[in-house]
């Protein structure tokens, strides 16, 4: 884009709504336990507020690329920021907590659109030798956001209650409606094409009834009707995707990437990675604040230095990827995360708040040096022409796998308690919770014997190829 000024007041407008969804993902961490108390629900169903949010960026996706090629910038940006508004509204008001589901549901299809489109259009806005500079500061913005979340979170609910938090997202989102409204062009070239409607619903009922089914687990166990019927219908489901995709004209999802073993074992580490690392900031705030009687903020502040440390060092985990290729980020990922979620698995009634804070910087250490290296990793075994689809089912999978694996963890951690002899409820809960970080290492642990095999550096990669990868996811 030749006005700078223009493009300039373009980018702010698309970091704002960026910001605004990525802070989203996160605010609802420290406000669980005030929202259990309030609706008298326990964790295994307040999970869903976080599980659902996760699923349905999954779902959103793979369908926003076929938004994007058939809505101008301008209409989608602004209809993706009135659906946010919408969610918010509705958590404001709702006494209900089925509703306050519906709300994230909202929510969540809004940050799908977000997530999606800013991305392509800060590749339509910049020329290729300005690309990567760009795409850095969309990734320290929406770094950011996340990281801050949990803090600012805790602190608006100690002085002013949950629901504060929504009034100010449905402010800054109105706002930016508006900015929008006056600033934004169409970026991208728009090419109508014909939904796989089928496919979608498919995908749909497939990772919604495994969710649901796993979800269940924890409260009803797995011979229950309502934990196995949603487990068969989401495997049925998913397997009728899969056949259709490789029947019709115009897929949703191209599957024949998983053509490529690189890039079946980056999508197979990544839903590790994802699976073991999403619950433990909602059981880690629980603990905080259900078993040890701390305020919300307490959380917000012991996650903040991993969450920053994340942040600065996605950049130093790229130029190690090109450096030294993808073995060593790797390997030392998934001991750095294996070392936090282990020292997770021991938790007592006198763990100390800076132990917490040093864990918990491990595990973020270990999956900063994982996400963006494996990602490029098996993005860079694909062809030019796969990468869009490489990319959308990468981040679909693990959306969705993380959705998966927080409600897994969280029905084992409600399971173990509601099962322990202990006759404090305190030590009850922690036991359940060591058993959910328990099975979380395992998971770390496969991931690592699955690297250590399989992931080899590429002498053929180029800095160029990561950068172009980067960018598309």
């Amino acid at each position: 884009m030749e006005n700078k000024k223009l493009r300039n007041l373009i980018v702010s407008v698309l970091m704002l709504g960026s910001f605004l969804t990525g802070l989203n993902q996160t605010v609802l961490t420290s406000a669980l336990p005030s929202i259990m108390h309030d609706f008298s629900v326990n964790a295994d169903t307040a999970q869903w507020l976080t599980s659902i949010y996760m699923l349905v960026l999954g779902i959103m996706i793979p369908a926003t690329a076929y938004l994007i090629s058939n809505f101008s910038t301008k209409k989608l940006y602004i209809s993706a920021m009135l659906l946010f508004s919408i969610g918010c509204t509705i958590s404001i008001f709702t006494n209900n907590f089925s509703l306050l589901v519906v709300s994230r549901v909202f929510q969540a299809m809004a940050s799908g659109i977000i997530m999606q489109l800013v991305q392509v259009a800060m590749l339509n806005l910049y020329p290729k030798e300005e690309r990567g500079a760009a795409m850095g500061m969309y990734g320290f913005v929406v770094g950011v956001a996340p990281a801050i979340g949990p803090t600012l979170a805790g602190y608006v609910i100690d002085n002013f209650g949950w629901r504060i938090l929504f009034y100010i997202l449905a402010f800054i989102a109105v706002l930016d409606m508006i900015f929008a409204h006056f600033t934004l062009k169409n970026i991208t070239e728009i090419k109508k094409s014909k939904l796989e409607f089928i496919s979608l619903i498919l995908s749909t009922l497939g990772f919604g009834g495994l969710l649901a089914g796993v979800s269940n687990i924890g409260s009803y166990g797995i011979s229950n009707p309502i934990t196995y019927i949603p487990i068969v219908v989401g495997i049925i489901s998913l397997i009728l995707f899969v056949i259709r995709q490789y029947k019709v004209e115009v897929p949703l999802l191209n599957l024949r990437v998983f053509k490529s073993k690189q890039f079946v074992v980056s999508v197979i580490l990544l839903m590790i990675t994802y699976g073991a690392f999403t619950s433990a900031t909602m059981i880690l705030s629980l603990y905080i604040q259900s078993a040890r009687k701390m305020s919300a903020m307490v959380p917000g502040l012991m996650m903040l230095p991993g969450s920053i440390l994340m942040s600065l060092l996605s950049p130093v985990s790229g130029r190690m990827l090109d450096k030294y290729g993808a073995r060593i980020p790797v390997l030392s990922g998934f001991l750095c995360l294996g070392i936090g979620t282990f020292a997770f698995s021991n938790l007592s009634e006198t763990t100390s708040i800076l132990t917490l804070t040093i864990m918990y910087s491990f595990r973020m250490l270990g999956i900063t040096f994982l996400l963006m290296p494996v990602t490029t990793w098996g993005l860079n075994s694909l062809k030019q022409s796969e990468l869009a689809d490489g990319s959308a089912i990468s981040s679909t999978l693990r959306q969705v796998s993380g959705a998966i694996g927080a409600s897994m963890l969280i029905s084992i951690m409600t399971h173990v308690s509601n099962s322990s002899l202990n006759t404090s409820r305190v030590l009850s809960d922690i036991k359940g919770m060591d058993a959910a970080f328990r099975v979380a290492t395992i998971l770390v642990v496969i991931g690592l014997i699955i690297a250590i095999i399989y992931v080899k550096d590429n002498k053929k990669k180029s800095k160029k190829a990561c950068n172009e990868n980067l960018a598309l996811e």
